[in-house]
């Protein structure tokens, strides 16, 4: 198995669960929940720290407006895409190398009733499938830290966007501590996690061809959101049904990531951040 093969082998293994949609829809049915609208789905559909509350951050940042064209790198089942579409009336394209990620995405945007402005792509982003100069924004949320050859995923970027297109991350990055505990939620261990520091990042994303407009540190409100979770999963009682959350994406060792999380980021071994770019050529 070559190295590229060996890489997706292991991402897919990290993340792919093939019983991921009848788990989904079968806690929904026993929640006696149904997917109508985008809304229904938005507890569990947002794989990144702060949920949805990022996502529309991060979509204002990038000033996001209606009829542009987003692609999602990275989109998991498809939360982000949907919401992008939904409220700021974008049209939007996911990729995910998982694909049981990228079957649940549809059918919960089929459900939805957004396929005719969502659709998904199961492949990799280090190969993107789409022509030059066709996106008004590249949009990735926890997708970078899963990518060693970053160079290689920005000349990617840069290709599918338009003049002046911009870039929109929500990532995270190495702290000033080391090692990062783990298992997290990106990866079980460190063989498939790829972390910056924050001034090379950038300055790799710049040096790509790209202009920063905006940089701005939110590890502290990453990590009162997820001392949050962690007071909740504490405080359940024994034997109520676990609630439908990103767990549902995560599996049995969702409490033991979140905590690990928690402890990178309290004693600076991660950082997270928004970042949004335009294309200078």
């Amino acid at each position: 198995m070559d190295g590229e093969k060996k890489y997706e082998a292991s991402i897919s293994a990290h993340y792919g669960r093939s019983d991921l949609s009848e788990e989904i829809f079968g806690a929904l049915e026993k929640a006696g929940r149904k997917i109508t609208s985008y809304k229904d789905a938005t507890t569990f559909d947002q794989f990144h720290m702060r949920g949805q509350d990022a996502t529309r951050e991060l979509a204002h940042l990038a000033d996001l407006k209606t009829g542009e064209r987003v692609l999602d790198l990275g989109c998991g089942i498809g939360g982000a895409a949907r919401l992008l579409a939904a409220e700021f009336g974008c049209r939007a394209t996911g990729v995910d190398l998982v694909e049981e990620f990228v079957r649940t995405a549809a059918e919960l945007t089929r459900k939805a009733g957004l396929s005719d402005r969502v659709d998904f792509h199961a492949g990799n982003m280090l190969n993107l499938p789409f022509e030059e100069n066709l996106f008004d924004a590249v949009w990735s949320q926890h997708t970078f830290m899963n990518i060693e050859d970053k160079p290689r995923l920005l000349l990617q970027i840069h290709r599918v966007l338009r003049p002046h297109g911009r870039l929109a991350l929500y990532e995270v990055a190495q702290g000033q501590n080391l090692p990062v505990y783990y298992p997290v939620q990106w990866a079980s261990d460190p063989s498939i996690s790829f972390l910056l520091p924050l001034d090379p990042f950038k300055h790799m994303i710049v040096d790509a061809g790209f202009e920063l407009l905006h940089w701005q540190d939110v590890t502290e409100e990453c990590l009162q959101w997820f001392q949050s979770i962690v007071t909740k999963m504490k405080h359940r009682p024994a034997g109520a049904p676990p609630p439908l959350g990103v767990n549902l994406l995560i599996g049995p060792t969702a409490a033991e990531k979140a905590r690990n999380t928690v402890r990178n980021l309290q004693e600076g071994r991660i950082r997270v951040v928004y970042g949004v770019f335009e294309k200078r050529w």
